[in-house]
């Protein structure tokens, strides 16, 4: 029975209970439904030719086994078989290959097969978000057969096309434009039409990348107060409609002040997810009148976890992964000695207030065990004491060795090491971190050039920028979008003194971390080249 239609027949004590029922759980009672759901997965995955590649033999029996003899995995452990899309290998029949960027240049892409349940599974968890999206408190939700989402997602092969297939598929709300419609056309001509469409009947929920959802946001504003809004726009919108638009604008401009998409939509349910939410979602707020809810899905884990009405942090979902923590203690004791077998925290057993990598097993026939999806999560709020509260989480970002911007990037030492050789640029030398600019995350490149190059040809900041963002380009297909969301020049270089990071390893006794070496890293290593422009000074 689709969601449509048990909405019309139970009451919204028994749809709750059915999609957010999981929220009641106390803790014993989730990890007692994790355990069973893993013991299910394992049975099905030791006997895939998959299972068989990583376990090498051992026997997969017990909680024991599962976290004796399966290592901490990554793609590289699945690339091979996966690849081809050969579902004959894997737990069980793929319906679906979801599809995202893996490492520009070196590996464009990486796919995950999705079985039926583990479909089953992603579409009653979208519904859940929904439902608490529009929820100010528990069993109350606010769902019509009459409303319209704005179309902010990127359509299958993507995960987030899922989304718009499920909501499609269990309910009766309608996308804006229409998802055949609108995946054929542009950025550009979505957004136009999707305003224009909302206009005319208003729009309901709204669900994006954050940083995506940002830029529709603006694009609205500047389209509501252009000539848009005056001419073709205008024509076919129904008078009741043209006179809240007429209103609203009155009232700008008596407030003097601009046009907002709160001042024409009352959003029931807003979500996002993604990447840097948190550097969007009080810009968000103040351009929609309501703070967006950010879940969190992804290629490879699907959808996992939700906010609540209290938007105060995540909660995972119980039958979509089985859940582990990677204590930011045992990374660093990995980084020193590869050969180190780190210690997991289930989630019966994090700590408050700790920052984790989580560790997941795809449930329900999934392709992926004990992987390491390469993301970062602290644990909020968690009582052990009070064995009726699930832990809360708050996303943090990638793992340190990613660079991710606004959910458009997988920058790593790899790429970058292979941008600055396809570009033939003298660079010797760089560092590469994430930082912030006006709240709006950007690279930041710390380079030196050799120095037979470094006065005989006239590099500049600039002729360093221009030449590797072109590779850039190239190397990462997304990257070329960046700027256009985030509105700023998503790559900095500052250009450093030959000879600093030498000087660096000089003074501390090792070297510079290629990428996201620690602020204050990035101080020092600015103070040396200080210093050395200091030493010249008086020399």
């Amino acid at each position: 029975m689709r969601f449509e239609d048990k909405r019309k027949i139970l009451s919204k004590e028994a749809i709750w209970q059915e999609y957010c029922g999981f929220l009641d759980l106390s803790i014993d009672k989730f990890m007692q439904m994790q355990h069973r759901l893993l013991e299910e997965q394992m049975d099905l995955w030791k006997k895939s030719v998959l299972g068989q590649s990583i376990l090498k033999g051992k026997s997969l029996d017990s909680f024991e086994d599962f976290q004796k003899h399966i290592p901490l995995t990554t793609y590289e452990d699945y690339a091979d078989l996966l690849l081809n899309k050969d579902s004959s290998v894997l737990p069980g029949e793929a319906v679906l290959w979801i599809q995202t960027t893996w490492e520009g240049g070196s590996h464009p892409i990486k796919v995950a097969p999705y079985t039926e349940n583990m479909l089953k599974s992603f579409q009653h968890n979208t519904i859940a978000c929904l439902l608490l999206a529009t929820s100010q408190k528990k069993n109350d939700f606010h769902v019509s057969d009459k409303d319209t989402i704005l179309y902010g997602l990127a359509p299958l092969p993507y995960a987030t096309g899922l989304v718009s297939l499920v909501f499609e598929q269990e309910t009766n709300i309608k996308f804006l434009p229409p998802v055949k419609q609108a995946q054929s056309m542009s950025f550009s001509q979505r957004n136009k039409l999707g305003f224009k469409q909302g206009l005319a009947q208003n729009i309901d929920y709204f669900f994006g990348l954050g940083s995506v959802t940002y830029y529709i946001s603006l694009a609205l504003d500047s389209m509501s107060s252009g000539s848009h809004s005056h001419s073709s726009m205008l024509k076919s919108i129904p008078v009741h409609r043209l006179y809240k638009i007429l209103k609203a604008k009155m009232i700008c401009k008596k407030e003097q002040r601009s046009l907002m998409p709160k001042d024409l939509f009352q959003l029931k349910g807003f979500m996002v997810a993604g990447t840097d939410n948190d550097l969007y979602k009080d810009d968000l707020e103040r351009l929609w009148g309501i703070r967006p809810m950010e879940i969190f899905a992804g290629t490879e884990p699907t959808l996992i976890g939700t906010e609540t009405w209290q938007r105060d942090g995540l909660y995972f979902f119980p039958d979509a992964c089985f859940y582990e923590f990677l204590p930011v203690s045992e990374r660093e004791r990995m980084k020193i000695d590869p050969s180190y077998v780190p210690k997991t925290c289930l989630l019966n057993e994090v700590c408050e207030n700790e920052t984790y990598e989580i560790v997941l097993s795809v449930l329900k026939g999934g392709a992926f065990m004990r992987y390491r999806v390469g993301d970062m999560y602290r644990c909020v709020s968690y009582t052990q004491q009070d064995q009726g509260n699930l832990p809360k989480f708050k996303y943090i970002d990638r793992v340190p060795e990613v660079i991710d911007i606004a959910g458009f990037t997988r920058i790593t030492q790899t790429s970058i090491e292979m941008v600055i050789q396809l570009s033939g640029l003298p660079i010797t030398e760089f560092c590469a971190k994430k930082e912030l600019y006006n709240n709006r995350p950007f690279l930041h490149l710390y380079v030196e050039v050799s120095p037979s190059s470094a006065y005989e040809r006239a590099i500049t900041v600039e002729v360093l920028r221009q030449h590797l963002s072109v590779y850039f380009h190239y190397v990462d297909q997304d990257y070329k979008d960046l700027k256009k969301i985030l509105g700023i020049e998503p790559l900095q270089i500052t250009l450093l003194k030959i000879g600093t990071f030498a000087m660096y390893k000089k003074a501390y006794g090792q070297s510079m971390e290629r990428i996201n070496p620690s602020i204050h890293a990035i101080q020092k290593l600015l103070s040396l080249q200080q210093s050395y422009y200091e030493m010249e000074g008086k020399i």
